[in-house]
């Protein structure tokens, strides 16, 4: 079987999809987003397609296009779509890897009582754990390493996403007993031969081989 793995994140806009971008572009893999929540400009989808210089075909087909840039479950509320955690199966990625990217941090609520991680834990793949190191990350990092731990879910390690802040990330790793995979700056301007760069540079691929 492939190699898929999950990129899950410590909360929302942390720069997990420009991770993802890199990611594919570095395993040459495809991506699937299952849930995209806001469909004015670029999608994330797009974005790793127009990043990571993937051609359609190792783009996978969202489940769910729901309008609104909110949480999945406000998001499918307003449009009267049902999220049914039973639609989420992984799709065949083919002879390449696959990239799963989730929505916003572990906790996201998918309907009133379907979480994002309960997903992670039916799926049973290893997970990639993105997180930003401005200050407040350590309780959020902790708090999700405990979380997928809490559910028996494989952790590859934690991937790290701004600028350097080696005492935060050390706490992380050595409290949570994970591996740091690396580091992504914040890049400006942000290019995929910049991003390509920059993760070949702080990343290795046998990392993310469970």
């Amino acid at each position: 079987m492939n190699q898929r793995i999950v990129v899950a994140g410590t909360d929302t806009e942390i720069g997990k999809t420009v991770f993802c971008a890199g990611l594919t572009a570095l395993l040459g893999a495809n991506y699937w987003k299952p849930i995209q929540a806001g469909l004015e400009g670029e999608t994330d989808s797009q974005i790793v397609a127009r990043l990571g210089g993937l051609s359609d075909d190792r783009i996978m087909p969202e489940r769910y296009r729901l309008k609104t840039p909110a949480s999945p479950h406000q998001a499918a509320s307003i449009d009267g779509v049902r999220i049914a955690m039973e639609t989420l199966d992984v799709p065949d990625p083919g002879e390449r890897p696959l990239v799963i990217e989730g929505s916003g941090g572990l906790l996201v609520p998918l309907d009133g009582t379907t979480l994002y991680i309960e997903v992670f834990a039916r799926w049973r793949l290893p997970i990639v754990l993105c997180a930003r190191t401005a200050l407040g990350t350590i309780n959020h990092s902790l708090l999700s390493i405990e979380a997928l731990r809490h559910r028996q879910l494989d952790i590859l390690g934690i991937a790290f996403i701004g600028e350097g802040n080696p005492e935060s990330e050390r706490v992380i790793c050595e409290i949570g007993r994970v591996k740091r995979l690396g580091r992504l700056p914040r890049l400006s301007p942000l290019t995929g031969s910049k991003l390509r760069a920059a993760f070949e540079a702080a990343f290795k691929s046998d990392d993310f081989t469970p």
